[in-house]
């Protein structure tokens, strides 16, 4: 199986604290990992790391075989991240779910848009045209997931997606994140408290402790 990420000495400090210390992580294409532990663990530093959001203060970082510079060669718009707190711009969901395409130059494209929707369980019949202000917490997360789906990445990370949401929420994120690897070969990579959850959805699961891979 090849690897997506590639990673060999990876550190990270702020402020005189080492919070990510990896000596070697290896993800493979086409797979959900799981990534657990603690606050405190690291966690979202390597997220932000594997999205190309912020630059270690050593070690290689290797995508698709091909060590990254300081900008990621590149390759940042092959890499898409979910947060906790799902920001939407305030406009319709169309509107939300379309932006990125309209970003990144590409032309709007209304079939795109609905299988975003479907993916999250969202019918695009009832919710293009609703407002931002009209969505519980976890229609908002599915519209700010389905808005990074459209994009079709290479690579998806979710951190803490199904934080504090719905039951249905949950399981709609999770059939979205498995759709994604099924429908366009995506490479999932999923932080979460919820061992349940992750275990469903995850092919193989990273630990982490005081900022180190345990297992």
């Amino acid at each position: 199986m090849s690897a997506i990420y590639e990673l060999d000495n990876v550190r990270q400090v702020y402020a005189g604290r080492t919070v990510l210390d990896v000596e070697s992580l290896r993800i493979g294409e086409r797979r959900i990992v799981g990534v657990a532990g603690p606050n405190g663990s690291g966690k979202s530093t390597l997220m932000r790391i594997l999205a190309f959001l912020e630059r270690p203060e050593r070690g290689t970082i290797r995508f698709a075989g091909q060590v990254c510079a300081e900008n990621g060669n590149g390759v940042r718009r092959k890499v898409t991240l979910l947060t906790q707190e799902p920001y939407l711009l305030k406009r319709s969901v169309e509107g939300n779910v379309a932006y990125g395409l309209a970003v990144r130059g590409e032309p709007h494209d209304a079939e795109r848009v609905g299988r975003a929707l479907d993916m999250v369980g969202l019918a695009p019949e009832k919710f293009l045209r609703r407002s931002w202000r009209e969505l519980s917490g976890g229609e908002a997360q599915r519209v700010a997931l389905a808005a990074r789906l459209v994009l079709r990445p290479r690579v998806l990370l979710l951190d803490e997606p199904t934080a504090s949401l719905d039951e249905e929420s949950a399981k709609r994120i999770m059939g979205a994140a498995q759709a994604a690897r099924d429908d366009w070969g995506a490479t999932i990579v999923v932080v979460s408290h919820d061992r349940d959850w992750l275990g469903e959805v995850a092919d193989e699961t990273i630990r982490m402790r005081e900022g180190r891979i345990v297992s």
